[in-house]
């Protein structure tokens, strides 16, 4: 019988890492779901048949120690991140920029140099890094998120060259607009209203369901497929600065 596969999913407590969290769980996945809200992960845990850990990917003696207490590892999905603020470059926060590089950087260099003796070990490793558009195009407010962005684009093109001949693909999946409970609001600090307002008139944009599903497909291919990089938008959007709005009934 062979034994089941284990895939870790870092930041699994909401949108994209819980929704990717189900899809790897009906694919026949063992899930590993780690986050800092506790409470969140232990109940999708129950719901998908897996595990949770509390973990803050920012903290290198905490991965350490996460690493330390799994068996086994096939696949990380590199989730957890965020942005904070959309000030102008001149008027942002410098205490933002650090805590996005921190978390959209540093946490993914943290955790997949913890796991990669373990993805080493399994024979057929993935390592699957949830970038964004960000990391390709800059925009006006993003200055903090698109640099921290570019940087986690950077460290998965990277790590893809140094693990070449080895059994470790690296894969990148750029998300362009996805709509997802806490993305936005958090970035606007809470504002239901500037949040809303990033999806205005957009008919569909993209769910976390539909990343997820790009993420399963991507880790999913046989073992000699390397999706090195995926770029997934909303058909209203065709670039970072070309979205299709429609006029809604108060316009």
């Amino acid at each position: 019988m062979t034994e089941q596969k284990v895939a870790v999913v870092t930041g699994a407590s909401s949108g994209i890492g819980a929704a990717t969290a189900r899809g790897l769980a009906a694919a026949g996945f063992r899930v590993v779901l780690a986050a800092r809200r506790g409470d969140r992960i232990e109940a999708l845990a129950k719901e998908v048949g897996g595990v949770a850990r509390v973990l803050d990917v920012t903290d290198r003696a905490a991965v350490d120690a996460f690493a330390a207490s799994l068996d086994r590892v096939d696949v990380l999905v590199n989730n957890a991140g965020g942005a904070l603020g959309a000030e102008s470059v001149e008027e942002s926060d410098p205490a933002d920029w650090l805590a996005m590089y921190q978390v959209n950087v540093l946490g993914v260099l943290h955790v997949t140099q913890a796991l990669l003796p373990a993805l080493r070990a399994s024979g057929d490793g993935t390592v699957l890094v949830l970038s964004s558009t960000a990391g390709f195009i800059a925009y006006e407010g993003g200055g903090g998120y698109v640099a921290a962005k570019h940087g986690t684009h950077a460290l998965a093109a990277t790590l893809r060259l140094e693990l070449c001949g080895e059994p470790i693909r690296v894969i990148e999946i750029a998300p362009g607009m996805v709509r997802t409970e806490g993305f936005a609001v958090t970035r606007f600090r809470g504002d239901e209203q500037k949040a809303a307002a990033v999806y205005a008139g957009v008919a569909e944009p993209l769910t976390a369901e539909d990343v997820a599903d790009t993420v399963v497909w991507a880790v999913t291919r046989p073992s000699h497929v390397n999706v090195d990089l995926l770029v997934v938008r909303p058909r209203a959007q065709a670039a970072q600065h070309k979205v299709h709005r429609e006029s809604t009934p108060n316009e």
